[in-house]
């Protein structure tokens, strides 16, 4: 097993032709900040450098996959792309996709292994990657309506594309949560485990694939996901955001989520 560490928020482990891409911020749930998201795109860059790899595994490590974005870390937003970000929040929503992006325009195809919590941000991540199995009991679901926003780095146009425009409508429009068990039967989620045998049937998949010839298995990806307009989605998603980001909802929604209280929604 090699180990690299790229940031202590991430780490990329290569176990012969696998390579494991992990969300190693446990004592936070794996909430994702910038600096996490900078960790992600240098962790693709440098397994399309790595030899051998056929397959990618990205997982989290501790509690859960990822409980979404973590709101707390927006000073580093100010940082990263100056003061007036959310009056101009197309830099920002462009760096997040470019990143996510990474995962489904990756040479190897991509496994999300996911348990306990895939939310927000986290499940964004998830739907990029090629394939998702999912522990018994996993919690899914994209909660930005109920804050004032939409899944802007391409949950929205992910989501649609897996389960068709009015399943997809009914998730985002309510923000409401699921278990995997729905998740399978809507094809959000490819297969459902026990936990402990989450990280087994990854490799055993990543495996099965393995035994295929390998650009076979990268053309077979690009022109797969070439069938949908995930760039026209994308800037769509960036559009949306760019306006309900200056809206007095989502002031009103941010505020609730911190008190655990219900909004009030101004329509404004």
């Amino acid at each position: 097993m090699t180990d690299l560490v790229l940031t202590e928020l991430i780490r990329i482990e290569q176990h012969d032709h696998i390579a494991e891409i992990i969300l190693n911020r446990p004592e936070k749930r794996n909430a994702i900040n910038w600096t996490m998201m900078e960790g992600l795109g240098a962790a693709v860059d440098e397994v399309e450098k790595m030899r051998g790899i056929r397959v990618v595994i990205l997982r989290g490590e501790g509690v859960c996959f990822s409980a979404g974005v973590d709101v707390t870390s927006f000073m580093q937003n100010s940082e990263q792309f100056g003061e007036g970000w959310r009056e101009n929040l197309f830099p920002l929503t462009q760096a997040f996709q470019a990143i996510v992006n990474k995962f489904e325009r990756c040479s190897f195809p991509v496994i999300a292994l996911l348990h306990k919590v895939c939310f927000g941000l986290g499940l964004e991540l998830a739907l990029a990657c090629d394939i998702r199995i999912a522990a018994e009991g996993t919690r899914l679901g994209l909660p930005e309506s109920r804050l004032g926003m939409i899944p802007d780095v391409g949950g929205t146009t992910r989501l649609t594309r897996l389960v068709g425009a009015a399943r997809a409508k009914e998730l985002i429009m309510t923000g409401r949560e699921f278990d995997a068990a729905f998740a399978e039967r809507w094809g959000i989620i490819n297969h459902v485990v026990a936990e402990d045998d989450l990280l087994a049937r990854g490799y055993a998949l990543a495996d099965e694939i393995a035994q295929a010839a390998p650009l076979a298995v990268s053309y077979a990806k690009k022109v797969i996901d070439g069938l949908s307009d995930i760039d026209r989605g994308l800037q769509l998603e960036a559009w949306a955001q760019s306006v309900l980001m200056r809206t007095h909802d989502l002031e009103a929604g941010m505020q609730a989520a911190l008190t655990k209280q219900k909004p009030d929604w101004q329509g404004k």
